[in-house]
């Protein structure tokens, strides 16, 4: 894919390309219709109103039920790298996260509005040719960038209960939000917060959530850092610096015994995939 951004208008009995595998971020909005997304090994339902998201690497086809109107917004990895926002951290990792989600990505029932709002826009765009349009669809795909990273965002992590009280998900949107800052990960920091005992702390994350608090920062910060390797161009000894990291050693310390290998191997192995 050679342009940042690209919008297709699709009307389809049958999908295509069967089990299709891209380089680049797609955003698929159903107008109308209804089938199965097959994804991964899953197999996912969808109808008119979803919005789902395929990442980079993603295996899928679309198993067409009824005629299905598509749009479809292809977004270049650069882009999603260098896309910069004033208030949405990481938002590269929050799109390649929904490769771990099913179906349709809104959460937020207002946002469901909005998208078909910007769908309209966007066919509008397409269809009526005038100046400034690539300008014009940059904004409109800027907007859905931003709504499905605000309805990633909001997806409980794996774990945490349905029924889970309101502080276990203020204690979690503090620690992705200080994950940068290794000393406001302490337990003792986070209980300060909170107002809540150290040992408490413990025994309430792990009831609410299946894992212990320091088991779900490791995990985001891999998580984070998988990221930066594999779609970023940063050196390693800048994301040391960016996590707090007393040196490369020990960042590769940490690495190497969640995933069981190295840094660079896995910056290599994941070159060679794509």
């Amino acid at each position: 894919m050679h342009q940042s951004v690209e919008v297709l208008y699709k009307k389809v009995d049958e999908c295509p390309i069967v089990n299709s595998q891209f380089s680049f971020f797609q955003m698929v909005y159903v107008i109308s219709g209804n089938g199965l997304l097959h994804i991964n090994g899953n197999a996912i339902s969808y109808q008119a109103g979803n919005l789902m998201l395929l990442t980079p690497n993603d295996y899928h086809n679309f198993d067409i039920i009824n005629t299905t109107e598509f749009l479809l917004v292809k977004i270049n990895s650069e882009y999603v790298k260098e896309y910069k926002s004033k208030s949405i951290d990481h938002i590269g990792c929050l799109l390649h996260y929904a490769t771990h989600l099913s179906g349709c990505i809104l959460k937020r029932k207002a946002d469901e509005f909005l998208v078909k709002s910007i769908s309209d826009s966007l066919i509008h765009a397409i269809e009526n040719k005038d100046i400034y349009d690539e300008d014009l669809i940059t904004h409109y795909v800027n907007a859905l960038i931003v709504i499905a990273a605000r309805n990633i965002a909001k997806i409980k992590p794996t774990g945490i209960k349905e029924s889970a009280d309101k502080r276990i998900l203020e204690i979690i949107n503090y620690i992705q939000a200080h994950i940068f800052c290794p000393q406001k990960l302490k337990a003792s920091a986070v209980a300060k917060e909170f107002d809540i005992s150290d040992t408490y702390l413990g025994s309430y994350f792990k009831n609410h959530s299946g894992e212990t608090i320091q088991s779900f920062i490791s995990n985001y910060k891999i998580r984070l850092i998988e990221h930066r390797l594999r779609f970023s161009d940063m050196r390693i000894n800048e994301i040391v610096e960016e996590f707090g990291f007393s040196d490369e050693s020990h960042l590769n310390k940490f690495f190497k015994k969640h995933k069981d290998i190295s840094l660079t191997g896995y910056r290599k192995s994941n070159v060679s995939q794509n």
